[in-house]
């Protein structure tokens, strides 16, 4: 595989457009995405433990990068819940296939969505965004004839930027699909 388009793009494009809005005076300071964590949480696994299996297997599919199993840490009995049951998976990307992954959510996946108007511009106050997708089948690896239930994840996108103010405008020169509201 080559380098991803968003890389080379964020290097030719991103990184000075962001030095003339902000005024940095070094390329170091420039804010870049350093991480992108994909979070299923899946409650309904404590009953039927092959829903993990799936949960894996599609984020498997979906980021070309072995899911892991997350585990409880605690006791919660009102939940039949016990310490270190599986109770969703995860992703963390990095590096090439981070850039990979960002493309095919914003020009792929995204635009699947249906009645789909944009996204929240709200950041978590020091310059990450965090999107919620309701639906795994927005993804095009994911088959819709083999789904036995639809699950939804948490797609984080962990930036160096010191405020909001700075991480939104990387977001948004990458292609992310905000809802036109100020900040």
């Amino acid at each position: 595989m080559n380098t991803a388009n968003l890389k080379k793009e964020y290097q030719e494009r991103i990184i000075p457009a962001l030095t003339k809005e902000f005024g940095y005076t070094s390329v170091m300071q420039v804010p870049k995405l350093e991480k992108i964590v994909i979070n299923q949480g899946l409650g309904k696994a404590v009953a039927d433990r092959k829903i993990i299996e799936t949960a894996i297997a599609e984020l498997t599919a979906i980021t070309g990068q072995k899911a892991v199993v997350t585990t409880s840490k605690k006791d919660i009995s009102n939940f039949k819940l016990r310490k270190k049951m599986p109770i969703g998976a995860m992703v963390t990307l990095r590096r090439d296939k981070m850039y990979e992954f960002l493309e095919r959510l914003v020009r792929v996946a995204l635009p699947r969505i249906r009645d789909f108007k944009g996204i929240e511009s709200k950041l978590d106050g020091h310059g990450n965004y965090t999107l919620g997708v309701q639906e795994q089948i927005i993804f095009p690896e994911i088959n819709i004839d083999n789904i036995t239930h639809l699950a939804g994840m948490n797609i984080t996108m962990v930036t160096s930027a010191k405020t909001d103010e700075e991480g939104y405008a990387l977001l948004r020169e990458f292609g992310l699909p905000f809802k036109n509201i100020n900040n």
